[in-house]
């Protein structure tokens, strides 16, 4: 995680507000139409509206995943009492494989932020094996440790952000 500096994860808050702190061990690659994400790179809204392609490393296929996306920053930084936002939910993923071979539990929903600057983040957990994961009642006040610990997978195996904001034109009053 740390390549020659400070943990771009630490620095923008992402371990501590959402995860603890833990050490990367599998390669996680997510990719917009536009461009891939890298910590802290800035996407805008009309760039996320459909779900990116994930691709997760790891030993081999007989290993699991599931890949968590979290709003951290919902509904806005200043008070983010929704936090987290479940934005997407997919898991037995094999390894050395995308998003597309798992179980979607929880559908993609594009971010829309309206105030503020607000992280995504994407988060691969390591199965012990393949399980029955059920989809939360909500989306929001999503809880990633408390899911992680409900379904025994630990720490993180990767993660990756991005921060996305209002673009500017959107929203106001429409003329007819």
């Amino acid at each position: 995680m740390n390549r020659g500096g400070r943990d771009p994860l630490v620095v923008g808050r992402v371990v501590g507000d959402v995860v603890d702190p833990f050490v990367g061990r599998v390669a996680l690659r997510v990719v917009y139409p536009a461009r891939e994400v890298t910590n802290g790179c800035e996407l805008r809204p009309s760039a996320v509206v459909d779900q990116p392609r994930v691709a997760v490393g790891g030993p081999d296929m007989r290993t699991f995943y599931t890949l968590v996306m979290v709003d951290p920053d919902a509904p806005s930084p200043s008070d983010p009492n929704l936090r987290e936002y479940l934005h997407w939910l997919v898991t037995d993923i094999p390894a050395t494989t995308g998003v597309s071979f798992g179980t979607e539990v929880v559908c993609y929903e594009s971010p829309r932020p309206v105030l503020g600057i607000h992280r995504l983040v994407f988060l691969l957990f390591q199965q012990l094996g393949r399980q029955t994961v059920y989809a939360p009642g909500w989306r929001q006040n999503f809880s990633t440790r408390d899911f992680a610990e409900l379904y025994n997978l630990g720490l993180p195996a990767a993660a990756v952000y991005f921060n996305c904001q209002r673009e500017s034109g959107t929203g106001g009053r429409r003329i007819m």
